[in-house]
């Protein structure tokens, strides 16, 4: 495990054994009060959880050929826990019109956002084959291969942006049901989130940053836990 690995393995180990943990006990709380739709969203939204830092954990623990593969399934995981984070609140709290709207929008961004993130695994592919040529034949940098790579994160980190923030059209609702206090922790989730995003797309460039990536997809997480636990069952 190279330099940096360890402390992201770890970090977000604990957060997988904390997901599994949050995720049973969502699920018996909601089988508990005999809602079906509880059971159903709390469901996803568990899976989700425990999806997100399993894959991070094994990404951040393998190397070589696995680890390429475990790459792209820990990003497909993002846009998953997206989508499932905000099921219960669709299918719970909201439901009906609204509910119905916002759950087939942000799943329907995180298909459109692991469809995207599919296509430049292939042209990486190509233009790293062309990169090597250039290198043998010319002695040139891989200029194309980092700018292909860097237009996909930058894509991503949109759709991560306006995925976590298309509640926002919900607002009134959202406040109607869970009130202020429940909100308050949805949009402290967000935030969360959102800040951690920063450091996510300066990983490349700043020492630690995805480590800090994933202490704040740990308070992000625990945040909406609590809204889930305390708002919407």
């Amino acid at each position: 495990m190279y330099y940096g690995e360890k402390f992201n393995a770890v970090t977000h180990l604990i957060g997988a054994i904390l997901a599994f943990a949050g995720a049973i006990l969502l699920v018996v709380l909601s089988a508990l009060d005999g809602d079906p739709w509880k059971v159903l969203s709390v469901s996803i939204y568990g899976a989700t959880l425990v999806l997100l830092y399993s894959a991070s954990t094994l990404y951040h623990s393998l190397r070589g050929r696995a680890k390429d593969i475990l790459r792209k399934f820990d990003h497909h995981s993002i846009y998953l826990l997206i989508a499932g984070s905000y099921t219960p609140f669709c299918l719970v709290t909201l439901r009906g019109p609204w509910g119905w709207s916002l759950f087939c929008v942000v799943w329907g961004l995180a298909v459109l956002g692991i469809l995207q993130e599919m296509i430049p695994a292939r042209n990486s592919r190509s233009a790293e084959f062309s990169t090597q040529e250039a290198k043998q034949h010319l002695g040139r940098p891989g200029m194309l291969l980092d700018r292909l790579r860097g237009e996909a994160r930058i894509l991503s980190v949109a759709i991560y942006v306006v995925m976590g923030w298309v509640a926002l059209v919900a607002i009134v609702p959202l406040l109607d049901k869970l009130g202020f206090a429940g909100f308050a922790w949805l949009a402290a989730g967000g935030l969360f989130y959102t800040i951690g995003i920063i450091f996510f797309a300066l990983d490349t460039r700043l020492r630690h940053a995805h480590g800090i990536w994933h202490l704040f997809v740990i308070a992000g997480s625990a945040a909406h836990f609590i809204a889930i636990l305390y708002y919407v069952l």
